[in-house]
């Protein structure tokens, strides 16, 4: 399956199949009560998403939204569900998906604790360029987003982008 950007992948309270996203990045939205939006994640190529669901499903924590065009493969959750209960072995699978997920969750924290504001623009602008080499993480993600993924106020952002 393809998404242009701008498509939403699935929707925050449904559920449904995983996914795997082949190539492109995806945003997750988490809607509040009060209907603003905060940035929860970026999935990048190779995530098996959601995260949450990898052993049992559950609803949807968010809402999946590609940031760059994407292709997706569709993993249905009888097919899914199924090989985790006939074999155990993909139960390692799991992990080593989720460990690659906490050890980038790990980078988060970094640029989260980061005492300088600039470095935590910083250190996100490098995580980025891991996986998009040709990209800037500022075309991709507007101001208001990168406050939300580093912890500043888009004023701030602002200020820094302007003096890197």
């Amino acid at each position: 399956m393809f998404l242009h950007k701008g498509e939403v992948l699935f929707r925050q309270g449904e559920s449904g199949p995983l996914y795997e996203l082949k190539s492109g990045l995806l945003k997750v939205v988490r809607v509040h009560e009060d209907g603003t939006g905060s940035l929860l994640n970026l999935i990048v190529p190779g995530e098996v998403i959601p995260h949450h669901s990898l052993i049992s499903q559950k609803d949807y924590h968010g809402t999946a939204v590609a940031l760059l065009p994407a292709e997706v493969e569709v993993i249905p959750e009888k097919e899914w569900y199924g090989d985790l209960s006939e074999n155990p072995e993909k139960y390692r699978e799991v992990a080593l998906l989720l460990q690659t997920k906490l050890r980038m969750m790990q980078q988060r924290i970094d640029q989260l604790t980061a005492v300088a504001t600039k470095d935590r623009v910083v250190l996100l602008q490098n995580w980025f360029r891991q996986y998009f080499p040709d990209m800037s993480v500022k075309d991709v993600l507007t101001q208001e987003e990168i406050g939300q993924f580093v912890g500043l106020r888009r004023e701030t952002v602002n200020r820094v982008l302007r003096h890197l």
